[in-house]
């Protein structure tokens, strides 16, 4: 089940101004889960209000144009520290929106994930607009956040067992 970006907006008022490269480094001083967002950047909005939803379950969530020593136009530069945050944080979410399906640095960002992560630590947030659901492709490949039956997020897979976010711990 795709959770409504509307839900995921109504996050936003919780979203701060991050500098996502020093808060990576304390969370992972004081053993906070870290995440990498792979998203389109026409999705600002959403990537903030998935930060700050992570956020209040302890979690910190680097987003790449937060990071002040990215480069200004993507070029190899970029690629080496996607690549590398990617390999450092716990886990890699992929935001699944109409705008990351059609990007060129999201799939290559999965496929990246895909080949150096553990299977457990990559989680898809399927996500549904006016549109459609989004992020159907990867949903057989990997678990999903999901809204769990007893309340709250968790973490499912292809086969819909899942844990709540909370409980989980990157392998």
């Amino acid at each position: 089940m795709a959770i409504s970006q509307s839900t995921i907006l109504s996050y936003e008022r919780y979203a701060s101004v991050k500098k996502s490269a020093e808060l990576i480094k304390e969370a992972k001083a004081t053993q906070k889960q870290t995440a990498f967002l792979s998203h389109s950047h026409h999705d600002a909005r959403l990537a903030k209000s998935v930060q700050a939803f992570l956020s209040a379950a302890g979690w910190e969530v680097y987003i790449d144009w937060e990071d002040s020593g990215m480069p200004d136009s993507p070029n190899r530069q970029t690629a080496d520290q996607i690549q590398s945050k990617i390999r450092d944080l716990n886990w890699f979410l992929f935001l699944a929106t109409q705008n990351s399906m059609k990007s060129r640095w999201c799939p290559w960002e999965i496929g990246y994930a895909d080949g150096v992560k553990p299977y457990d630590n990559i989680l898809i947030l399927p996500t549904s607009d006016t549109g459609g659901s989004h992020g159907n492709e990867y949903l057989q490949l990997y678990r999903r956040l999901d809204p769990a039956q007893g309340g709250g997020y968790g973490a499912f897979r292809p086969d819909s067992t899942g844990i709540t976010i909370s409980a989980l711990h990157p392998l």
